[in-house]
């Protein structure tokens, strides 16, 4: 029996029980199934997570908004971790809470994201 395809055997410690960094059914769906397609969004959304979370080291004032945006992103390309961490930081900001936790768990589940990421896109 031939082995699974790559993308359908990488594992990672979920950051919720039952849930991979990103989820490729969600991710194949909103791309149509359109390999090409998947690679470039992943590519744009490694990208797009490096600049919010520089953004929000810097500019903290900004920083529901940005939170929001990466929310929004994490959502579309079926990282639900991510989301759940960004929208976990844009209450604390909006409630006035230090979110100093909330930005390390967000940190945390972008890299455990982009890990993930890379070695989708290392696939052939």
């Amino acid at each position: 029996m031939p082995s699974p395809p790559l993308l359908d055997r990488i594992s990672s410690t979920p950051l919720v029980p039952g849930e991979a960094p990103i989820d490729v059914e969600h991710l194949a769906r909103m791309t149509l199934g359109d390999g090409a397609l998947r690679r470039e969004v992943l590519a744009m959304f490694l990208r797009q997570t490096g600049d919010l979370l520089g953004r929000l080291a810097a500019h903290p004032r900004e920083g529901a908004a940005l939170a929001h945006t990466l929310k929004g992103s994490a959502r579309a390309v079926g990282a639900f971790g991510i989301a759940a961490c960004a929208e976990s930081l844009e209450r604390s900001i909006r409630q006035g809470v230090d979110p100093s936790t909330a930005l390390a768990e967000l940190a945390a589940a972008v890299a455990e994201a982009h890990a993930s990421i890379e070695v989708i896109l290392a696939q052939p």
